[in-house]
């Protein structure tokens, strides 16, 4: 639906495309020529910008529970979204009706929530170059669904083998290719094939006395079907039958200040959610973030250094180009605990008098782009992850974190830790149940004491959602040493 964004400051307007760009962009998605009248309509009424976004997107997913198929669904979803620019003020409008009559009248609704004075100029468009960040052999939506299904089953026999306490497994398999076109009066035009393909498992477990425990593993990216050669089925559900039982028999957690161990990898979540949509520069604009206007300033300890990459190898989050037809780009937002960059699509980047950082996401042709992360972690350091254990006398290793929430105006944070295992004098001990992670993002950075030399991405499995919309992301980070964290649990020490 339509949107507006109202503000007295007004961008730069566009410029014309030079002598040698004018030429119709033909495009596999739409008919030549229909690009730039559709651009041409958005700026009749007078504005800055537009743009044209296509998209088709086909999608699989396939359901187990319980030894059973519980659906198997293969759709299509294609549509046009037109979006205006007059200052701060957008229109946006949208329509999954392909003809031209259509999407004429969703460029013109578009400018009439954008108006101005009018305009009558030609918009041609030119194709530049898109870097490739990931290569698929065959597109996912052609391979058989009988041979996805088959990874769901196989997922399922291998966690009911593992341990004779896993009762229940659910797994499940979804992936898309998604083919796109952003085109706008600058006189770009970019095209997309993104493809993605992910496999979750989910396991309980039964111990004595009628105790559950729960394990959740998954593996994906933007990858091949070929991928799941190497990363099989079986040891993804491993993983999560592993997690469940390892687990059962867990103690109370001790509530109360404690020196917190983050394992590798997937604990890189803590510092997407803590930290990464504060950077992002909608919050920074409206200064609702607490890291607005600190740029240059120290917010972080000496040992961190935070980087989103969105041209990290078929990683989950990485993109060749954003939704607004810029490249990808590899942004240092905090260096050696100062301050950086922020996060900026090409809305926010303009009344910011910066420039896009290839941050501009959008779950849909239905939706406006938002400055959003592609894959957020935090940069290695010296430490061996043993020495860093061994110099903790008590505390808690967070080995995989389940749900929590955030507070980007104070950075009030709360995680669930779904596997931990008490730190006694240096070695693992028992495993821990209810435990949770209670916090404020910058202080949180300030008390980290140890990073680890052994950087590990996610397997692959993350899902971020903001104002509704659902995106895919990475996250990472080595083994992390956070001192003085204070932990919810059930037990007073």
């Amino acid at each position: 639906m339509p949107r507006v964004l109202a503000s007295s400051r007004r961008a730069r307007p566009a410029q014309l495309a030079p002598p040698a760009a004018r030429q119709a962009a033909v495009s596999p998605l739409l008919p030549p020529g229909l690009l730039e009248r559709l651009l041409a309509e958005g700026m009749g009424r007078g504005a800055d910008f537009a743009e044209v976004y296509v998209e088709r997107t086909s999608t699989t997913a396939v359901v187990l529970e319980e030894q059973r198929i519980r659906s198997a669904q293969v759709g299509l979803v294609q549509g046009v979204g037109v979006r205006v620019i007059a200052g701060a003020k957008v229109g946006y409008a949208w329509s999954d009706d392909w003809e031209e009559a259509a999407l004429v009248r969703a460029a013109r609704t578009a400018a009439m929530i954008a108006q101005g004075g009018g305009s009558e100029r030609a918009y041609p468009v030119k194709r530049v170059p898109v870097p490739s960040h990931y290569r698929v052999a065959q597109a996912l939506e052609d391979v058989a669904v009988a041979r996805k299904t088959a990874l769901i089953t196989r997922a399922d026999k291998a966690a009911r083998a593992f341990d004779s306490r896993i009762q229940q497994v659910n797994a499940s398999y979804v992936d898309q290719t998604r083919r796109i076109a952003v085109a706008n009066t600058t006189g770009r035009f970019s095209e997309d094939t993104q493809d993605q393909s992910r496999l979750s498992v989910h396991v309980v477990a039964l111990g004595k006395n009628g105790e559950r425990r729960t394990g959740m593993y998954g593996s994906g990216g933007r990858v091949s079907f070929s991928y799941w050669d190497g990363v099989t089925p079986e040891s993804v559900a491993e993983e999560a039958a592993r997690q469940a039982v390892a687990t059962l028999g867990a103690v109370d957690c001790v509530a109360g200040p404690q020196t917190v161990v983050l394992a590798p990898g997937w604990s890189g979540i803590l510092l997407h959610e803590a930290v990464g949509h504060g950077l992002e520069a909608d919050f920074i604009r409206k200064g609702t973030s607490l890291f607005a206007g600190k740029l240059g300033e120290k917010v972080a300890s000496d040992l961190v250094t935070v980087i989103d990459d969105g041209t990290v190898s078929s990683a989950r989050g990485s993109i060749n180009i954003d939704d607004e037809g810029v490249p990808g780009e590899r942004k240092v937002l905090i260096e050696n605990g100062v301050l950086k960059s922020y996060l900026y699509d090409q809305l926010n980047a303009k009344l910011m008098n910066q420039r896009s950082t290839g941050s501009g996401r959008r779950e849909s042709f239905k939706s406006l782009p938002l400055p959003r992360m592609t894959n957020t972690f935090l940069a290695p350091g010296d430490h061996a992850p043993e020495d860093i254990l061994k110099e903790v006398k008590r505390g808690l290793y967070c080995a995989t974190f389940g749900g929590g929430q955030v507070d980007i105006s104070n950075g009030n944070f709360v995680f669930e830790v779904s596997e931990a295992y008490q730190i006694e004098d240096g070695k693992l001990g028992r495993p821990v149940k209810n435990a949770i992670l209670i916090g404020v993002g910058p202080e949180a950075l300030k008390n980290i004491s140890r990073v680890g030399c052994d950087p590990m991405p996610d397997p692959g499995m993350g899902i971020c959602v903001k104002d509704g919309q659902m995106l895919p992301v990475g996250v990472g980070l080595p083994t992390v040493r956070i001192d003085n964290v204070t932990v919810g649990g059930t037990k007073v020490g």
